[in-house]
């Protein structure tokens, strides 16, 4: 008997809030032939149990927020668990602060200058043979909507991006669960739905913004997707394994 294909790997995709969703890395992850099941952040389990990976989205709230937040504490022992089994996991902004201070990193509420709009990162030497920066340039445009900052790595993590306003773009926790402050799930189009006025109390011009943002938006595209390939390339590796584990 002939088998059947091979089920496509699952990745987790949780949303910590209304604002937070994964807009273009479900079709993306989707032509890379992976699956995506989203939870709710208040679902969110401890465990990374029958996926092939997790992402952790944003969510404009700081990563310790318990008493707020109550499934924050959840969604940290979901990435110290990740880390320590090897399950490919990708946290983006607030994500990646979850990622930074559940293995022992720190960040900082309104540290340093707030990053808003298409914002350049710069790759570090590090990130040369990294899985999830491999082929991006060394300088890619991005969306950024922060003014919270990573401001201390995890033990043993990789530094791996900074910008001029923010230190910690991109880190490497184990081999497979990375931190991101920039939103590669978001396009230039998405500033159409900003607040101008919240914009204007920050000395910001919203027009502005979005201008710069859809001018660099095919190169910015084009480093987002790349990432994307490159963690879907990940988890598909990963899913091998646990088939090829699971069949011995």
């Amino acid at each position: 008997m002939t088998a059947g294909p091979s089920p496509s790997p699952r990745v987790l995709v949780v949303r910590n809030s209304e604002g937070s969703a994964p807009r273009r890395l479900l079709p993306w992850l989707a032509e890379e032939g992976v699956a995506c099941e989203e939870v709710e952040g208040r679902d969110v389990p401890t465990v990374a149990d029958g996926y092939d990976g997790a992402v952790l989205l944003g969510g404009g709230f700081m990563p310790d927020d318990d008493l707020r937040r109550p499934w924050l504490a959840r969604e940290r022992a979901l990435a110290r668990r990740a880390v320590d089994d090897g399950v490919p996991l990708l946290g983006i902004c607030l994500g990646a602060q979850l990622l930074a201070v559940a293995r022992g990193g720190a960040a900082a509420s309104s540290h340093g200058v707030p990053e808003r709009g298409s914002c350049s990162v710069q790759l570090l030497a590090e990130a040369k043979e990294d899985e999830l920066l491999n082929d991006l340039p060394a300088h890619f445009p991005v969306i950024q909507n922060h003014r919270d900052q990573i401001t201390e790595l995890p033990p043993g993590a990789v530094h791996l991006a900074r910008s001029e306003a923010c230190p910690v773009q991109a880190f490497r926790v184990g081999d497979r669960a990375w931190g991101v402050q920039f939103h590669p799930e978001v396009d230039a189009a998405r500033l159409a739905r900003w607040d101008e006025s919240a914009l204007t109390e920050e000395g910001l011009d919203l027009d502005a913004l979005r201008g710069r943002a859809e001018q660099a938006e095919p190169e910015s595209a084009r480093a987002a997707r790349q990432l994307v390939a490159n963690f879907a390339a990940v988890v598909r590796t990963y899913a091998a394994g646990r088939r090829s584990s699971a069949a011995g």
